[in-house]
C-alpha cells in the first residue's frame, strides 16, 4: 500500500467540519421540537411511514420526479447531480470493498481510489466503466447548470435565483469538483499509459503495469491517452499531484461552504421527509420544525416563474425562494414577508413540498402587536342573524359588498324550498381569516370563537358560504364538529343532483376562474364546473385548476399597491378574453371584483348565472 498523501487533507478537514455542523444543527432542531412531536417521530419508526419516507427520498431527493414533470431539462440537471453523485460514491465504496476483500481501509481510499489502485484490478470487474458513465452524466448536468445561469429562458425559466456569498462559494466549488476529478483521474491514467507503474500490493504481491495500458475507461482513459500524447513528459508527471490537490480542495471548500449555502438542502431534505411523514407540520407560531423546512429549500428557483408578482407586477425580490433565504439568515423584513398573495401557486410548484404559505403566516405572527383584552368586546351579544333552519348561510364581508351574489343566493334558496338561517344578511362579524393572514392570530381567534358560539346557538347542521376565504378558515381553523361546511358551488351542485333545483340550459359560452382559496386552498374544482355545464358551455382557460392564476386582489398580500393589483388583474383578464368565451364565471366575490375592474368581459359569480337559469326568474 502506498503511503498517505497530503492532498487528501482538504477533503478530510472539510468532511469533518461538515459532519460536526450537521450534527449540531440536527440535534438542536430535534431537541427544540415539542415533546408530542418527538413522540410522533419515534412512533413512526418503523412503520409504513418509514417505507413511505424511503420511497420519497428515492423519487424526490435522488430522481427529482416532480422537477422532471415540470421541466425535463431541469429534471435531468438536478438528477445528474443528486443521483449521479450518490451512485458514484456507492460504486466507489463497493469497488473498495471488492478490491480489499472487506478489509478496513481509510475513507479517503474510496474517494481517491483511482490514484491509489492501478487498473490491474479491472481484470475482475470493470468498475471504471460505471464510474466514467456516471461522471459523464454529471458533467453534462454541470454544462446545463452553467447554461442555465447564462440563458435561463432556454432552460424553461424566465428568471434564476439571486445567490448570497455562501451560495456562490459552494456553487463554484461544486462546478469544479467533477471536472477536477476528470482531470485528476485522466492525468493518472496518462502517466500509466506512457510510463507504466506499480499497482497497490495486497500482502506481498506487487503488480507491475507496463506502458500502454493506462487506467479508467472510455472517458478517463481516452482523456489520459490524449494528455500523454500532447503534454511534455515533465508536465504530465508533475501535473498529476496538483490535479488531485485541485480535486481534494474543491471537495473541501464545498463541504465547508455547504452548511451556509443553499446546498444544505442535500442533507436537510431527508430528515424533513421523515418528520413530515410522521405527521409533523408547521403552525401559526414559529417553531423548531420550521428550520427543517427552511433549510431544505435548494433555491432551485422553480417557485419564481409561477409568482405573478414577478411575471405581471414586476416585483422580483419577494418570492418564496427569497423569503426562505432571508428568514434563514435572519435578514427577513416586513417588506418581503408581507408582499405575497398567498395564492399557493409556488406551493404547487415547490418540488420539496415546503409549507410556504404557513411559514409566511407565522413569520407575520411573530411581529404582530398583541391583541388588547377588550379590543373585540363589542361583538359580544351581537346577533344580526335571521330566519331558522338546519342550513345556515354565512355570506362573509366580500359577499355583503357584492349584493347581486347575496340576492342570487336568496333566489336559489327560495327555488329549492330550503329553510335557511342567515348568519349575516344585514351585516355581522368577519370570519377572522383576514386577521390571520395579517398575523393577528389572537384577534382572529376571538372572532372565530364568537362565530362558533353563534352557529351552535342556532343549531345549524350545514353551513354554506359564498366566500372561499371564509370556507377555508371554517374548515381548517374553526372547531365545528357536527357542522358540515360547504361552499355554495358544492351546495348548488348537491341541490341539482337531488332534483331540488331545476335549471334551464342555455347556449352561452363561459370560461371559469378557479379562485385560489377554493381550488388550491380547498381542493374544489369539479363542483363549479359541473354546475356551469348544466347551464351552458364551459371553455377552459390555459392555466386552470391547481395552476390557475390569482386575481391579484388576495387578502394575503398586505403590502402590494393598487397599481400592482391592477396589473395582475389585467394579465388574468387578458387570458380569459383569449378563450373567446362570452363571459367569465368565478366563485369568489373578491375575484369577481378584481377581474371585472381589469377586463372587458362581463364577470359573474356562479350563484348569479344559476339564478339567471331558474325557471321564470332573472337575477337582478
Amino acid at each position: 500500500m502506498e503511503h498517505f498523501r497530503l492532498f487528501v487533507l482538504p477533503f478530510w478537514v472539510g468532511a469533518g467540519f461538515l459532519l460536526v455542523v450537521l450534527l449540531y444543527k440536527y440535534i438542536s432542531w430535534f431537541i427544540g421540537l415539542a415533546p408530542a412531536e418527538r413522540k410522533m417521530f419515534w412512533r413512526s419508526l418503523p412503520t409504513r411511514a418509514t417505507w413511505k419516507s424511503v420511497c420519497e427520498i428515492g423519487s424526490e431527493s435522488l430522481l427529482h420526479r416532480k422537477i422532471w414533470r415540470t421541466n425535463p431539462l431541469l429534471g435531468y440537471m438536478h438528477t445528474s447531480f443528486a443521483l449521479g453523485w450518490f451512485l458514484l460514491i456507492l460504486t466507489g465504496w463497493i469497488e473498495t470493498l471488492v478490491y480489499f476483500k472487506g478489509h478496513n481501509v481509510p475513507l479517503y481510499v474510496d474517494i481517491f481510489f483511482s490514484y491509489y489502485v492501478h487498473p490491474i484490478f479491472e481484470r475482475n470487474f470493470n468498475f471504471s466503466l460505471i464510474k466514467d458513465a456516471l461522471l459523464l452524466l454529471i458533467l453534462i448536468g454541470i454544462g446545463l447548470a452553467l447554461f442555465k445561469r447564462i440563458r435561463s429562458r432556454a432552460m424553461g425559466m424566465r428568471r434564476t435565483t439571486k445567490h448570497v456569498l455562501g451560495d456562490r462559494i459552494a456553487l463554484t466549488a461544486l462546478w469544479f469538483i467533477f471536472p477536477a476529478r476528470l482531470l485528476a483521474e485522466s492525468f493518472t491514467s496518462g502517466v500509466l499509459w506512457k510510463f507504466g507503474g506499480i499497482g497497490w500490493a495486497l500482502g506481498d504481491q506487487v503488480h507491475i503495469i507496463p506502458p500502454g495500458i493506462g487506467g479508467g475507461s472510455f472517458l478517463t482513459n481516452t482523456t489520459g491517452e490524449l494528455l500523454a500524447n500532447t503534454l511534455p513528459n515533465s508536465l504530465l508527471i508533475h501535473g498529476e499531484l496538483p490535479m488531485w490537490w485541485f480535486y481534494s480542495i474543491s471537495l473541501g471548500v464545498f463541504f465547508f461552504a455547504l452548511p451556509f449555502s443553499r446546498y444544505m438542502h442535500i442533507f436537510t431534505e431527508i430528515p424533513l421527509i421523515f418528520l413530515r411523514n410522521a405527521g409533523i407540520r408547521s403552525g401559526v407560531q414559529e417553531k423548531s420544525y420550521d428550520h427543517f423546512q427552511i433549510e431544505a429549500c435548494s433555491r432551485c428557483g422553480i417557485c419564481i416563474d409561477p409568482c405573478q408578482l414577478q411575471s405581471a407586477a414586476g416585483i422580483d425580490n419577494v418570492q418564496s425562494v427569497y423569503f426562505l433565504r432571508d428568514r434563514r439568515y435572519g435578514h427577513l423584513t416586513d417588506a418581503v414577508a408581507d408582499n405575497c398573495l398567498l395564492c399557493g401557486r409556488c406551493v404547487v410548484a415547490c418540488p420539496v413540498g415546503i409549507e410556504l404559505g404557513t411559514l409566511r403566516l407565522n413569520s407575520r405572527a411573530k411581529n404582530a402587536v398583541a391583541c388588547a383584552p377588550d379590543r373585540y368586546n363589542y361583538i359580544k351579544g351581537l346577533d344580526r342573524s335571521e330566519g331558522e333552519g338546519k342550513v345556515g348561510y354565512f355570506a362573509g364581508c366580500m359577499t355583503l359588498l357584492s349584493p347581486k351574489i347575496l340576492r342570487s343566493m336568496e333566489q336559489i334558496f327560495k327555488a329549492s324550498g330550503e329553510q335557511v338561517w342567515w348568519a349575516d344578511k344585514d351585516g355581522g362579524v368577519c370570519c377572522g381569516r383576514p386577521l390571520k393572514l395579517s398575523g393577528e392570530i389572537e384577534a382572529a381567534r376571538r372572532m372565530m370563537d364568537y362565530n362558533t358560539e353563534l352557529f351552535r346557538k342556532h343549531g345549524i347542521r350545514t353551513l354554506v358560504t359564498s366566500c372561499p376565504i371564509c370556507l377555508k378558515v371554517f374548515r381548517e381553523d374553526y372547531r365545528l364538529d357536527g357542522i358540515e361546511v360547504l361552499h355554495h358551488s358544492e351546495y348548488i351542485q348537491r341541490l341539482i343532483t337531488a332534483g331540488k333545483l331545476k335549471l334551464h340550459p342555455g347556449t352561452e359560452v363561459f370560461t371559469y376562474h378557479d379562485p385560489c382559496e377554493l381550488g388550491r386552498g380547498s381542493g374544489i374544482y369539479e363542483a363549479p364546473r359541473e354546475v356551469i355545464g348544466v347551464i351552458g358551455e364551459l371553455r377552459e382557460v390555459a392555466e386552470n385548476r391547481e395552476h390557475a392564476l390569482c386575481c391579484g386582489s388576495s387578502l394575503g398580500n398586505i403590502a402590494i399597491s393598487d397599481d400592482g393589483q391592477r396589473r395582475i388583474g389585467q394579465s388574468v383578464a387578458d387570458m380569459f378574453a383569449a378563450t373567446g368565451a362570452g363571459s367569465v364565471v368565478t366563485a369568489c366575490p373578491l375575484c369577481k371584483k378584481a377581474i371585472a375592474r381589469s377586463g372587458t368581459l362581463p364577470v359573474y359569480d356562479l350563484a348569479e348565472i344559476v339564478a339567471q337559469a331558474l325557471p321564470g326568474r332573472q337575477a337582478s
